[in-house]
């Protein structure tokens, strides 16, 4: 009989083979492998591996997982799409299609406390703008259980998969959800805005593999040089933050874009398990110097 470590193992082995691409929860096959499986299986994904890969699995069971590996391979869908679940710092997602499956290294610096030093005891109107399927609202208000929090995206389709979270986690009395182009519908004041917004550069759009391009391009491109919404977002910013303010915004590998398009605007670098060119944290004061 095939073993739990064994249909891993092959899985792993499928996925190689079949050059799928990660990123989207895991960085390599193996760990894919592993949350297929025990997905399939009906068992947790935090499992130790080591204490039942010699667990027997029945042949229908062995099935089914061929199945969903045949599923990965042949659509490209990211796992998340196939599951239907996405976990940030240990928080479980829901999510579908309609809204990019949640990775942001915001998450990291929330959970982690790294931001809390630039608020203060004034921090109340806490907006995550672009929030695709609400992972980052819902950690703010986890974080920081005596805000009030806003998700807002340009997709009804997105917003309808952020309330499903919002509900899921019992946060619907401190979380509001609200469709706005940018900044439009939001005048705030806000304390602190976290956004992770479409970045991705036209020439890297063009190269995307397909799991990413399984995901709504609305929530990825970010023009020419990837700064088309975020030239906006800085534009707009000052008006709609109260006087200490700040902004958290992510950008991904696009540093370089970024400081060709704000060479004299003062940020502060945030160190993410990426290093430290993926978050950028500005204040009122500085945005309101361009």
């Amino acid at each position: 009989m095939t073993t739990l470590g064994e249909l891993i193992a092959s899985g792993a082995r499928r996925l190689e083979q079949a050059g799928v691409s990660f990123g989207h929860g895991t960085t390599n096959a193996h760990d894919e492998a592993a949350w297929l499986v025990l997905w399939r299986l009906g068992l947790p994904l935090d499992s130790d591996l080591d204490s039942i890969q010699n667990q027997p699995v029945a042949q229908v069971e062995q099935a089914q997982v061929a199945t969903l590996f045949d599923e990965r391979i042949a659509t490209r869908k990211p796992a998340a799409y196939l599951t239907r679940e996405a976990w940030l710092q240990g928080v479980p997602f829901y999510v579908d299609e309609r809204a990019i499956v949640p990775r942001s290294f915001i998450a990291e610096l929330l959970a982690d406390g790294s931001i809390d030093h630039f608020l203060s005891d004034q921090t109340r109107c806490v907006l995550d703008l672009c929030t695709g399927n609400g992972s980052l609202a819902v950690m703010a208000a986890m974080a920081w259980p005596e805000v009030e929090v806003t998700g807002a995206d340009i997709s009804p389709d997105a917003l309808t998969v952020a309330r499903i979270n919002v509900d899921k986690h019992g946060l619907r009395d401190r979380i509001t959800l609200a469709e706005s182009n940018g900044l439009a519908a939001l005048p705030g004041p806000w304390d602190l805005i976290l956004c992770n917004p479409p970045y991705v550069n036209a020439a890297s759009m063009a190269a995307l593999p397909l799991e990413y391009r399984a995901e709504p391009e609305l929530a990825l491109a970010g023009g020419d040089d990837g700064m088309d919404f975020i030239r906006q977002l800085l534009a707009d910013a000052p008006a709609r933050m109260s006087e200490n303010a700040v902004l958290v915004l992510e950008i991904g590998n696009e540093r370089a874009y970024f400081e060709a398009a704000f060479p004299q605007l003062p940020v502060f670098w945030l160190e993410t398990s990426a290093g430290e060119d993926q978050v950028l944290l500005v204040t009122r004061q500085a945005l309101e110097s361009l």
